[in-house]
């Protein structure tokens, strides 16, 4: 699932190993998953009308920060029903590298040439589509990213996987929860100076501060730079230095699968509970294996179907993006945020009952 982090996450949450394929998000380096607290205030013009009618026959543009990558290709195939339903068009581009910024560029370009009604992108880098993107804005095009976000005045609205709050708290709950809220836990992390690591784990640290944790003991944060074999090498060394360690929450994709598979090869299998951020291809075997019972990160398909549905209600005058606005979306009901952030809401989590259903 570094905000280059984060982009490294996916191929796209493209650090992150596997997500570096997947989740433009997830990695220590996660994604600009959290960077639902930018600067800046998000592109409006007019007066939302939350009666308005949904508008119809709308043609919506999804670009992703890579095609044919299965993280994007899932949240894309979810812009596309979410848009049948709501009885408007679908259109997917997008370059076939997750670093071809100008070919974003030009995608934009083309779009906006196309007079799509909206634009739904996964922005590969903060700055430079702005200028793209607000020419198209300027012709009438309501923008959202989703996934990876650009400046804020470059889009009406960001659609974020997640907050920074409900991505640290939770993975505390879902490990306590494993452990039986009694042990020493420790955190394998991705670059020590990674911006929205460290916010997660201040959130995990606030977590930890609640009283039911009052016999659960986090005894170090630990550095795996998002490379597997560093994040191998520091799991090994948790144990060691902590031999009674009862759990490891990472919160990257690098870091839980090589933790995943130094625990499945070691005694500690089984016995040392693991959870934190990744990706169903890359836990899958893990989770049948025994050696992690669940993990989360965020259904990319809701989230492209969140992204398509916040266009059609852009471009329906039903919000213009300005904090405070609500909105419903398959059957809930959105608040927009500082500068035009809306929040997809708490991870899913991943078990042996459900990790067949996903494939990214």
């Amino acid at each position: 699932m570094r905000k280059s982090s984060l982009r490294r996450a996916c191929a796209a949450v493209a650090a992150v190993s596997s997500l570096a394929l997947a989740v433009t998000a997830c990695g220590g380096t996660t994604k600009e998953d959290v960077k639902n607290e930018s600067t800046g205030a998000a592109a409006s013009a007019g007066k939302a009308d939350p009666n308005a009618a949904t508008k119809k026959g709308l043609t919506v543009g999804f670009l992703p920060k890579q095609v044919n990558n299965p993280y994007f290709t899932s949240a894309d195939k979810g812009g596309e029903a979410a848009l049948k339903e709501l009885g408007s068009s679908y259109k997917e581009v997008g370059p076939s590298s997750a670093t071809d910024t100008s070919g974003q560029v030009s995608y934009v370009n083309t779009l906006t040439q196309q007079q799509v009604d909206g634009i739904a992108v996964s922005a590969q880098d903060p700055g430079a589509l702005c200028t793209a993107l607000k020419q198209a804005m300027s012709n009438k095009i309501k923008v959202v990213t989703y996934d990876s976000d650009t400046n804020p005045e470059c889009r009406n609205a960001f659609v974020s996987q997640a907050s920074a709050e409900d991505l640290g708290r939770t993975e505390v709950q879902l490990l306590a929860q494993q452990i039986g809220y009694k042990g020493e836990i420790a955190i394998l992390s991705a670059a020590q100076t990674a911006t929205n690591q460290n916010v997660w784990i201040d959130y995990m640290k606030k977590e930890l501060a609640d009283p039911k944790y009052k016999d659960v003991k986090l005894v170090k944060v630990a550095y795996g730079n998002d490379d597997a074999q560093q994040s191998f090498q520091q799991t090994q060394g948790l144990l060691q230095q902590y031999p009674n360690l009862k759990g490891i929450i990472s919160p990257t994709t690098v870091g839980i699968k090589a933790a995943a598979q130094y625990l499945s090869g070691s005694k500690y299998k089984g016995k040392v509970k693991l959870t934190g951020l990744g990706t169903p291809n890359d836990m899958r075997t893990y989770v049948k294996n025994g050696t992690v019972d669940a993990f989360e990160l965020w259904d990319p398909s809701k989230l492209g179907a969140l992204a398509a549905q916040t266009a059609v209600a852009l471009a329906s005058g039903q919000i213009t993006g300005k904090e405070g606005e609500t909105f419903k979306a398959g059957g809930t009901t959105y608040t927009i945020g500082k500068d035009g952030v809306i929040s997809l809401g708490k991870p899913t989590v991943f078990d042996a009952k459900n990790i067949d259903q996903f494939n990214f």
